[in-house]
Parts: structure tokens; sequence; C-alpha cells
């Protein structure tokens, strides 16, 4: 027969081993949730731009995401995953959240109103100061009023035109738009 002491000893094992599993499941659920999320924070780099600015200085053509004088915007789409010959599909994690956040955009399209594009700018916008996302707000206005007004100039009006875009695209580079 089991003395009292014992059985108390046994209780007290388990009691401990369970609240052990217990804060070590706590643990391992805190990190799945927050893991996603701690790239981005530990290594600190803005989004990647989808934004290629093709500008000519001398006769030389260059391609870069910074704006310069005169650039012509590009809009680029990176490759998706690469396929294999098997025809079994490798993606990363970049691509496979960025499925998942199409998929998500495109089930709430009839609560928000926003395609995935939309929703990406959405989300990348909610980081931002109140300020700075209205003035991002107002920067897309006079971005796309902007590159209109170059494609109809001519002459010495569009030299002061693409001036003025330049500085209007390096303000919406800079808060991060």
């Amino acid at each position: 027969m089991v003395n009292d002491w014992e059985l108390s000893k046994s209780v007290e094992r388990t009691t401990n081993l369970r609240t052990t599993k217990g804060a070590v499941l706590k643990a391992i659920v805190l990190f799945v949730i927050a893991a996603p999320g701690m790239g981005a924070w530990a290594q600190n780099l803005p989004p990647p731009s989808r934004t290629v600015f093709r500008c000519e200085v001398d006769g030389k053509v260059t391609y870069s995401d910074s704006p310069c004088l005169g650039a012509r915007k590009i809009e680029v789409e990176p490759t998706r995953g690469v396929s294999k010959l098997s025809g079994s599909e490798r993606v990363g994690n970049d691509v496979r959240l960025e499925r998942h956040r199409e998929i998500m955009a495109d089930a709430l399209k009839p609560l928000t109103g926003m395609d995935a594009k939309q929703m990406d700018v959405y989300r990348r916008r909610m980081k931002l100061e109140p300020t700075d996302r209205q003035e991002c707000h107002d920067l897309d206005g006079n971005l796309a009023t902007m590159e209109q007004r170059e494609r109809l100039a001519s002459g010495p009006q569009l030299s002061s035109i693409q001036g003025a875009l330049l500085k209007l695209r390096l303000r919406y580079r800079e808060l991060g738009c």
C-alpha cells in the first residue's frame, strides 16, 4: 500500500510536469503566431519595390527602384515560384504569404471593395503615421495628375513637369507609401 507521502510526491511530480508542458505549449503557440513577423522586424528592410524606373543619362539607360529626372515608370511582376520538369512547384515563404494575402483579399472584397493590390497598399500604409498616410493618399492623386501632364507636355514645359514629378516620386519613396 502506498503511503500518503509517496502519493503526495507523485501528485506533485504530475502537476509540475503538466505545468511545464502547458508553459512549453504556450511558448510554442506564441512563437508560431509571432514568427511570421519576426523576419521583417529583425531585418528592418523596406518593402520590395515593384516599380522600376528607366533612366537615361548621357545616352546610357539604367534601371533602378529610385526615381530620376525624366524617368519612365515600369511596373514589374516578380516570378511566383519555379516549376520543375516534374510538374511540381517550389515556392518560398514570401510567395506563399503573398498568395495567402491575395486569397484573403478576394474573400474580403465584398466587404472592403478592395482587390489584392489595393489591400496590399492599405496594409503597408497602416504602419505609417496618420499624417504620412494622408500625405501618401494625396501623393497618389498628385502623381497620377503629373504623370498625365508629363505625357501631354513637350519642350521647356516638359523639363519643369519632370522636375516636379521627380520631387513627388522622391517624397513618395521617402514616406514608404
